[in-house]
């Protein structure tokens, strides 16, 4: 049996269920993975709940860790270009150039993904309150996978 036609033979989730489960979508835009965390170890015994939870919470690692590598190569590129091009005496030199690429790469970057993460909030908050079993791409197999028991 396919993940679809698992999702479709499961009962019809609850108006408190509905709500938890939109409540783990729009509070990770503003908390983070610390909701969608909690919501889904309060909820465990819930599938619905469980799931869009795990959603949430899974996107939110992903984000995290996403925006932790590119810090990272930030910061790589930005000392890498201060070893490579050492101060100058004189004041008038211009700034070494990967700062002028590498911080605006990050900053927009960072900009989309924070877009995303609203977006995503959003539309699967509204789709989970409505009771919909809405799998986010990729993330909703592994979401499921994981709370299937």
């Amino acid at each position: 049996m396919g993940d679809q036609e698992a999702l479709a033979t499961t009962p019809v989730p609850t108006k408190d269920e509905q709500s938890m489960a939109s409540l783990a979508h729009f509070l990770q835009v503003v908390t983070g993975f610390i909701a969608p965390l909690v919501i889904y170890l309060i909820k465990r015994d819930s599938r619905f709940v469980s799931f869009h939870a795990m959603q949430a919470l899974l996107w939110q690692i992903i984000y995290w860790v996403a925006i932790m590598l590119l810090f990272m190569i930030f910061f790589v590129g930005m000392f890498a270009t201060l070893a490579t091009h050492p101060p100058a005496p004189s004041p008038s030199q211009a700034p070494p150039p990967a700062f002028f690429f590498l911080f605006p790469f990050l900053w927009l970057v960072m900009m989309c993904g924070w877009v995303l993460n609203l977006v995503l909030g959003i539309v699967f908050g509204i789709k989970a309150n409505r009771g919909e079993w809405a799998a986010y791409p990729v993330i909703g197999r592994w979401a499921h996978r994981i709370t299937r028991t």
